[in-house]
């Protein structure tokens, strides 16, 4: 970087060489050595680099950030519409970590996620489709409004006609907790 800031400052400050008969004239320019307009050059450049990457960065962060909010979220949610369960299993696992909080769980369920979670629970033909699907309804379940909802939507029969999966305990554990949940909260649960 040094080596090429050297280069272009003096490519930039050289001058055409004038025949001048030499006079004692004291001026600032004619005191400066060459080593000083370099490193002036350098510091310059270097802050044009600087800023150039400044602007690169910010024009790429206003042009993503967008994606990492509602837009997100419902993208999150559009993937468990597909057919293909890899798609769904990324869906419901971005779903999974967006629900950190109240309103970003209750935000899910009115996109139609926790209705989408559902018909993905009750159509999974694997078991790594029925877990990361009980895993997001787990998220998203922490908040009571939620369970709410999703007691409406019809979850306490989806969540126990899942089958339980002799290879995969989690998926056991995870029907546990999502039917506990209900319990906890007084709604009618049948063991």
């Amino acid at each position: 970087m040094r080596p090429l800031a050297a280069r272009i400052g003096t490519y930039l400050y050289r001058r055409n060489p004038v025949r001048v008969q030499s006079r004692n004239f004291s001026s600032s320019f004619h005191t400066r050595d060459q080593r000083s307009i370099e490193e002036e050059a350098e510091r310059k450049i270097g802050w044009m680099l600087k800023l150039i990457f400044a602007g690169t960065a910010t024009i790429v962060a206003y042009q993503f950030f967008p994606y990492l909010g509602d837009n997100l979220m419902q993208q999150s949610v559009s993937l468990l519409h597909v057919k293909d369960p890899l798609f769904k299993r990324m869906g419901a696992s971005r779903l999974a970590r967006f629900a950190i909080d109240d309103e970003r769980r209750m935000k899910i369920v009115e996109m139609g996620g926790g209705q989408e979670l559902l018909n993905m629970l009750d159509a999974a033909k694997d078991d790594h489709t029925r877990k990361e699907a009980l895993k997001a309804l787990v998220a998203i379940a922490q908040s009571e409004e939620v369970v709410g909802a999703l007691h409406q939507a019809g979850a306490i029969s989806v969540i126990r006609s899942t089958p339980d999966s002799v290879e995969d305990t989690e998926i056991e554990i995870y029907k546990l907790i999502l039917l506990s949940r209900f319990r906890d909260l007084r709604y009618d649960v049948p063991f």
